[in-house]
């Protein structure tokens, strides 16, 4: 069975997590993705994750969470060795993927101008905090300060002022998904245009506002500002409960739904037929409602909710959802085996999807730096005596 992507060969010089993230959807599809990295300053989600000894190593989780089936290559891109070296290898791209400050490789003469002259066929994705126009095009950023900026955080927290950001980095995976999408769509579009590759232009600062669009059209429309609501929603029946144990989200979100819902608790006198009345009476519902669960355990509610067709989950801590037969069931997270790996046996997230012609998988465990510099530039065509003086110049590692 052949791949979505096999074939197609994908350069990434992307660093911490969004970049790599996208390049990383294609190589678990079975795109050859070739992660470049500055043999004296490598991608720094090297060196964070949960256990210090693989930081030290340069083998961090953060990084391995998107670096399996990629090879690694060491470059200095500051160095005209280094330079002819990636140029090289983007005559037999399908595409590139970068991640630095906007004008950055122009100045090194890497801009899409120049490398699609050399490739026309190049997808040539540059992903940025603000993107690659606008007064703050040229200013940098990570997850947090795009949910700062974007105004995510202002409306996320307990009603008390204090803003909170997201526990998981969703503006990081969120462009780094979109950046994915984006780069499908354009290489589709070359299939259909006499194979005419294009640049793509991907703002985290517009993946952060994509993900508001509701609370955005709505402020849009008549200036309401979204709220800090903690884990309330407008109606009472959509929300986070204390059990007798611990605490429950319920979303019995639309009218049928709560009508299920009053009606399963033997409260059909709270039944709503519209969408204003449930809004009206949210602080008598939410207080019954409130009531009615404490007197039993959460996991007692979340089974008689779905068993009535009204969506609810206890609230779980992470080793506990792991462990659920019903994510063993998925594909989404992955083993990799390999003896001569120091992470043989790491279980690590793939996609959230999966195709029944080509499965996302992953086979390569996540690369040294380096590891694979000399079988890719012997493959593109360098002898062994180039290397050796790249090597002596700083060029490659």
């Amino acid at each position: 069975m052949t791949t979505a992507f096999e074939g197609l060969k994908v350069i990434d010089t992307t660093h911490v997590l969004a970049g790599p993230f996208a390049s990383y959807q294609m190589a678990v599809l079975g795109a050859e993705v070739i992660k470049v990295e500055d043999p004296n300053d490598p991608d720094q989600a090297r060196l964070q994750g949960s256990d210090r000894a693989l930081n030290d190593m340069g083998m961090g989780t953060a990084f391995m969470a998107q670096a399996a089936n990629k090879k690694a290559v060491a470059l200095d891109l500051k160095t005209e060795g280094g330079r002819e070296v990636l140029r090289r290898m983007m005559q037999g791209a399908d595409v590139f993927v970068e991640n630095y400050r906007p004008g950055a490789f122009e100045a090194l003469g890497l801009g899409y101008e120049e490398m699609s002259a050399l490739n026309p066929r190049l997808i040539y994705c540059s992903i940025s905090a603000f993107g690659a126009n606008g007064p703050k095009r040229e200013l940098t950023g990570y997850d947090n300060v795009l949910q700062a900026y974007s105004g995510m955080m202002a409306m996320t927290g307990f009603d008390d002022g204090k803003p909170l950001k997201s526990g998981a980095p969703v503006v990081d995976y969120a462009t780094g998904t979109t950046a994915a999408y984006a780069i499908a769509a354009a290489l589709f579009q070359r299939e259909r245009n006499g194979g005419k590759g294009q640049f793509i232009d991907i703002s985290m600062l517009d993946v952060a506002l994509i993900l508001c669009s509701s609370h955005l059209t709505g402020f849009t429309w008549n200036g309401a500002h979204p709220k800090q609501k903690a884990n309330r929603f407008p109606f009472a029946t959509l929300g986070m409960y204390r059990a007798q144990d611990t605490d429950l989200m319920i979303a019995a979100s639309n009218l049928r739904q709560q009508r299920r819902l009053w009606t399963a608790l033997g409260r059909e006198d709270l039944v709503k037929t519209d969408n204003n009345q449930r809004l009206d009476a949210y602080e008598e519902e939410s207080a019954i409602l409130a009531g009615i669960i404490e007197t039993m355990p959460a996991a007692y509610w979340e089974d008689f909710f779905n068993k009535r067709s009204i969506p609810a989950a206890r609230i779980r801590r992470m080793e506990e959802a792991l462990a659920d037969p019903q994510v063993a069931a998925r594909r989404v997270i992955q083993q990799i085996d390999d003896p001569t790996s120091p992470v043989d046996g790491i279980r690590v997230p793939v996609a959230g999807f999966d195709m029944s012609a080509s499965h996302p998988a992953v086979s390569t465990p996540p690369q040294p730096v380096g590891a694979q510099t000399d079988e890719v530039l012997l493959g593109l065509g360098f002898g062994a005596e180039d290397l050796e003086r790249m090597r002596a110049e700083g060029a490659i590692a």
